[in-house]
């Protein structure tokens, strides 16, 4: 529930301090509800892709992957071709050059479209993991991402703390972890990418609090415009920094827990 005393900060009182409570309520329930879908989208889409680029038929394969399972056209074309690099690098791009121009000219409809795309696209990104990890490994993984998830996110909600300014610090080591990581695809150390797990990891959990706090001080903030497309497209757009802060909390807490096949 919002804090009273941070809606009268604003300007806002009684009545409409309890209108405003709850349409953030309503929107924060939004934004989880979106990022969830996002996360289902991005999981079957992993899933199906890996699916459709594996065979455990060697006649009907073009590469051997190890013992017992083979790449067939599809697998090759996205895990053993220059093709990779664009299906790594292009959610990237997305987030860089397309979500900007979205939100600032596309209408909540097209931001809510663009999202779900992107959380397709991300999938198809992320779909090497079932080749490299065990279901199991996965699956705890995600339960143990979900937990600290809400934790992370339930602090960043209630605590009086104004977390901007570490916010602002973590943007910079997510800088500083693409370019390490970028580095790192030349280099392949172990070491070095043990490090850049652990690193990123706690940036992210900490940005889970940082973009919960933002998401809820934003609403706040506007709400009483009430420019209801404005805050539609921010309900997305929330819920895809939530997302991408869960999915790489997961991705690098997997190669900790991961078990490989």
């Amino acid at each position: 529930m919002a804090e009273y005393n941070t809606i009268r900060t604003a300007g806002v009182s009684g009545a409409r301090a309890a209108v405003i409570d709850e349409g953030l309520r309503a929107h924060m329930n939004k934004v989880y509800g979106t990022m969830s879908v996002g996360m289902l989208i991005t999981a079957l889409a992993a899933w199906a892709i890996s699916g459709l680029a594996v065979t455990s038929d060697p006649a009907n394969a073009e590469y051997a992957l190890r013992e017992g399972q083979y790449l067939t056209g599809l697998g090759v074309a996205l895990y053993a071709s220059p093709l990779k690099w664009v299906v790594m690098f292009a959610p990237l791009a997305f987030l860089f050059f397309g979500w900007g121009a979205l939100m600032s000219r596309g209408s909540a409809a097209a931001v809510q479209l663009g999202f779900f795309a992107f959380a397709a696209v991300m999938g198809v990104s992320m779909s090497s993991i079932f080749l490299v990890y065990t279901p199991y490994s996965i699956t705890q993984t995600f339960l143990v991402t979900s937990i600290a998830f809400a934790g992370l996110s339930m602090f960043g909600y209630v605590t009086k703390r104004n977390l901007s300014g570490m916010g602002t610090f973590l943007m910079m080591g997510v800088i500083g972890l693409i370019v390490a990581m970028v580095i790192n695809i030349f280099l392949q150390s172990p070491a070095m990418m043990f490090a850049i797990s652990a690193i990123g990891l706690l940036i992210f959990a900490g940005l889970t609090a940082f973009y919960t706090q933002d998401i809820k001080n934003t609403y706040i903030a506007h709400a009483a415009h009430g420019d209801q497309e404005w805050l539609n497209k921010a309900a997305f757009d929330g819920a895809l920094s939530l997302y991408i802060s869960f999915l790489n909390m997961f991705q690098f807490l997997l190669m900790f827990m991961g078990q490989q096949e």
